[in-house]
């Protein structure tokens, strides 16, 4: 058995629950003079990796948490709030915001765009909700931005770092929300469609002259296809990255499930032909 460490010991002599006052005040003695020496070198740059490394484990978790596995989604909501108060006192001090900034302009803010709630606007459904959403959050771009307000797009509101399949959808919803969108999802199907066939026209068209020009045409196709998917995942109410994240953890487990089988046999990949492969694949989907 391990000795017991002085963090084994405070965690058994302190079973009191731990509340975000006490996050806070742990951020701040790891950064202190007699903190961390890691979590002292730390700067926003530094953290950023970290802060998209643990949003995107989250998002992962809350399949986990589908499957009947919350703590998993609790761990990780834990870290993604970890990464919002480590950035917070690095920002405190830089003496340029604290973590009650931060809580007070999200209350503030929630607040402002809940008018239905906190306010005597109406909203009988989503749609007037979000609707009302979006023209509180141009007001509130044109108010802060002025002398640019001819040029403010709806838009603006979308990171273009964030990962592609998450701004198309969230562009495409942005634009569905002033009406800019398919009337129904039969069309958006024609679209994809339309799609499919000018992407095989160029193809085509770079088969024959296998130009860089011709290439680059081929992977705006591809583009464009990709955007007309999202757009049925949209109307289906589907979040497109999540979707795509799913197929990806089934793909592994199948895959797996191959790997796992030649190894069983002790026969390599390149000794397995592609009809055995796809008999295994069949396998792995049935079980």
């Amino acid at each position: 058995m391990p000795p017991r460490t002085s963090a084994m010991l405070l965690y058994t002599e302190n079973p009191m629950p731990k509340t975000f006052s006490d996050l806070i005040e742990l951020m701040a003695r790891l950064r202190s003079a007699n903190g961390c020496p890691w979590d002292r070198e730390q700067t926003y740059a530094t953290l950023a990796p970290m802060l998209l490394e643990e949003a995107y484990e989250a998002f992962e978790a809350v399949e986990s948490a589908n499957e009947g596995r919350p703590h998993e989604l609790r761990d990780e909501l834990g870290d993604l709030l970890f990464q919002v108060v480590f950035y917070a006192q690095v920002a405190t001090e830089r003496n340029e915001f604290s973590i009650d900034d931060v809580t007070n302009a999200i209350h503030e803010k929630m607040t402002r765009r809940h008018p239905h709630v906190f306010g005597d606007s109406k909203a009988e459904n989503s749609a007037d909700v979000l609707r009302n959403w979006e023209a509180i959050k141009a007001e509130e771009k044109r108010a802060s931005r002025k002398h640019e307000a001819d040029k403010a797009s709806l838009l603006d509101g979308v990171s273009s770092k964030a990962p592609a399949l998450m701004e198309a959808h969230q562009l495409s919803t942005k634009a569905a929300r002033v009406g800019f969108d398919w009337e129904k999802l039969d069309d958006i199907f024609e679209k994809i469609q339309e799609e499919v066939d000018e992407l095989r026209a160029a193809i085509s068209v770079h088969a024959e002259s296998n130009s860089e020009a011709d290439h680059a045409r081929i992977r705006e196709e591809v583009g464009d296809l990709l955007f007309a998917v999202t757009n049925v995942a949209r109307h289906l109410k589907v979040e497109p990255e999540a979707a795509l994240k799913l197929t990806n953890r089934k793909f592994r487990r199948r895959f797996g499930f191959i790997e796992n089988t030649l190894r069983e046999r002790d026969q390599k990949f390149e000794d397995s032909s592609l009809a055995e492969l796809e008999e295994l694949w069949q396998a792995a989907k049935a079980k």
